[in-house]
């Protein structure tokens, strides 16, 4: 929940990592095969050149590792979604309308067959998870939901070795988790329309994940004094 408040409420975000800008790069080179039907060698050199359009200022240590990794990643992940023929949409941005939420929940999955009706959520990973996680379920269940309940939801995980794709089950109660969370977080919010007063009331485990940033552990010392 600190790191909620820092980063949306007292608006104080770090940097995105390596880890994340290859995320993005394989899938921005899957897409692009899948869409244009380019080759894999394209593919890689697509997503490639969106890591260090990504990447450029980055200096995170773990870049190179991350920019080695691409090509397998990408090899894996589109010999995995080519089966599916060209999709008719990628990125497509939903908005989930939430009874007594005053914002609508906005998201944007990422493939989508229409034919098929289909809607897949691409990971990528160093390690290849063995069942779909909360947050991953939660995510895909709140675009099944937006665009109508009718598309079958999966994640494809992918690695630089190997690859599953999970069908998502229960997305009911996904989206009740989600709405739980979005209404809780809507109370939370309301106390006060003081930054200041919001961040009096939750303290940060500074050594959690979620500040590993330095400039973000820095404001967050800032911050709290702890």
């Amino acid at each position: 929940m600190a790191s909620f408040v820092l980063s949306y409420v007292m608006k104080q975000k770090g940097q995105v990592g390596a880890a994340a800008h290859r995320g993005s790069s394989v899938e921005f080179g899957i897409a692009h095969g899948l869409v244009n039907g380019a080759g894999v060698d394209e593919c890689i050199s697509e997503a490639q050149k969106e890591f260090w359009r990504l990447n450029a200022l980055s200096g995170d240590p773990r870049s190179e590792k991350e920019k080695g990794a691409i090509p397998d990643f990408v090899r894996v992940g589109l010999a995995e979604l080519l089966p599916y023929g060209k999709p008719s949409s990628t990125q497509g941005k939903i908005e989930y309308k939430v009874e007594d939420l005053s914002v609508p929940i906005i998201g944007y999955y990422d493939f989508v067959w229409e034919d098929r009706k289909v809607l897949i959520d691409l990971k990528t990973s160093h390690a290849l998870p063995s069942k779909i996680s909360n947050k991953h379920a939660r995510q895909v269940a709140l675009y099944i939901a937006a665009t109508g309940g009718d598309f079958d939801g999966r994640l494809t995980y992918v690695t630089p070795k190997k690859c599953a794709t999970y069908r998502l089950e229960n997305i009911k109660e996904h989206v009740n988790a989600l709405t739980k969370i979005a209404l809780t977080i809507q109370r939370f919010l309301s106390l006060s329309q003081d930054p200041e007063v919001l961040a009096s009331y939750v303290v940060p485990d500074r050594d959690s994940f979620y500040f590993n940033d330095v400039d973000v552990n820095q404001a967050a010392f800032k911050l709290w004094g702890i």
